[in-house]
């Protein structure tokens, strides 16, 4: 592999495979660096939106994620005081897309899929247990310093660098790029469960928004668990809730339940909302959680990491293959993408939180009388739709060409 074609790539997440799988398949050779030893197969991201299946069938990736999760038509606004809901229906988007559904399966299974495919790609290297450190650059390329969890440290020299190496990324970091936002005052718990909620719940949808004043969640059903997400207090003792006895009683206020809930799995974390200064410095760019990282209301953050992903090699198969030029391409690239993550994906997400947690019932009403105006309204509809479904903003970044 000539390190003057050469892409590294920091990190296996998806947007790091993603565009592993472009630049390969596109003739160019990339090596992948991967700091844990095997891929995580915790539950992340769980919801695949319509653009991005479109996206990930180019690769023959979106039919086997189809097989292996479940398709949701329908996503549902709810009152949790009263049980009035709204709901929206995907297939407004029939013709528009290939999959008018949202997919719910687990990150996982994507990132395992596209190493796979990778691993069979001569152009393509793969290695685990080497994480990003720091990054220099001159004009002939990219060198990569990269460490292993024993202290030993090794370089590597390519082309072009794509760090999507998640929110705390080294190669932002080492690239100097200021990483504003703001951090949420509570801390959200998330347990999932094989107990069907819609057993007990009356016309629930898949992907399910509930509003409360004191207490909202989500629920997101998978192929075999349903995924309870709730927000719990900033100075909430993590063992605590992280026990049966907390997490039982939280899910027995969502739905009774007759007997225990068995739990498969459970964390807590804190949310962010943020956005790079710049998504490039010289020839690195960064891409996914390391650009930008938002709440999971909306499901936007992974699937806003794919749209990068694919905006950014098929800009690098131009420079490198086509000889376009890099500063305008790249330039290009970063103001794109910064564009859709601050205009749409923190601004809509971070609305839909404000949503789920009004307080006032008067307002609450108002907002779940407006949304069932919407839903019943086909021109309505299918505007509301396709902004959630992050179709505009896919159409609105994915010229490859600086303007």
């Amino acid at each position: 592999m000539s390190d003057e074609q050469t892409v590294l790539i920091a990190g296996m997440g998806p947007a790091g495979l993603v565009a592993g799988l472009i630049l390969t398949r596109a003739g160019i050779p990339v090596r992948i660096f991967e700091a844990e030893e095997v891929l995580p197969t915790d539950l992340r991201a769980s919801t695949f939106h319509p653009p991005t299946l479109d996206m990930l069938a180019e690769l023959g990736v979106a039919d086997l994620l189809v097989a292996d999760g479940l398709k949701a038509p329908t996503y549902q606004w709810r009152d949790r005081m009263t049980g009035d809901a709204a709901t929206f229906d995907l297939g407004c988007l029939e013709g528009q897309t290939a999959y008018p559904f949202r997919l719910q399966c687990e990150q996982f299974k994507l990132t395992r899929v596209a190493a796979q495919m990778l691993e069979a790609e001569p152009l393509a290297t793969l290695q685990f247990g080497w994480a990003a450190s720091t990054v220099t650059q001159d004009e002939g390329g990219v060198t990569l310093t990269l460490s292993a969890k024993d202290g030993t440290t090794r370089t590597e020299r390519g082309a072009y660098l794509i760090g999507a190496d998640g929110a705390s990324s080294a190669v932002r970091r080492a690239l100097d790029i200021p990483f504003e936002g703001f951090t949420y005052a509570e801390q959200w718990v998330v347990a999932s469960t094989p107990v069907d909620f819609a057993e007990t719940i009356p016309n629930l949808a898949p992907v399910t928004y509930t509003a409360d004043a004191e207490e909202w969640f989500v629920l997101l059903r998978t192929k075999d668990l349903w995924r309870v997400l709730i927000p719990v207090a900033e100075d909430a003792d993590a063992e605590e809730v992280m026990s049966d006895a907390f997490i039982e009683a939280k899910l027995q206020g969502i739905a009774p339940h007759d007997g225990p809930y068995p739990i498969a799995h459970r964390t807590i974390y804190r949310v962010h909302q943020r956005v790079a200064e710049t998504y490039r410095v010289g020839r690195a760019a960064i891409a996914g959680d390391a650009a930008h990282i938002n709440n999971p209301l909306g499901g936007m953050g992974m699937n806003g990491g794919i749209h990068d992903a694919v905006n950014l090699a098929h800009k690098l198969v131009r420079v490198i293959q086509d000889g376009a030029d890099a500063d305008a391409m790249l330039d290009h690239y970063s103001k794109q993408r910064r564009a859709i993550a601050e205009e749409y994906v923190l601004t809509h997400t971070h609305q839909n939180k404000q949503v789920i947690e009004e307080k006032d019932p008067d307002k609450r009403a108002a907002h779940l009388a407006r949304m069932k105006e919407v839903a019943a309204t086909p021109d309505a509809l299918l505007a509301y739709v396709r902004k959630g479904a992050m179709l505009d903003a896919v159409e609105k970044s994915m010229a490859v060409d600086p303007a």
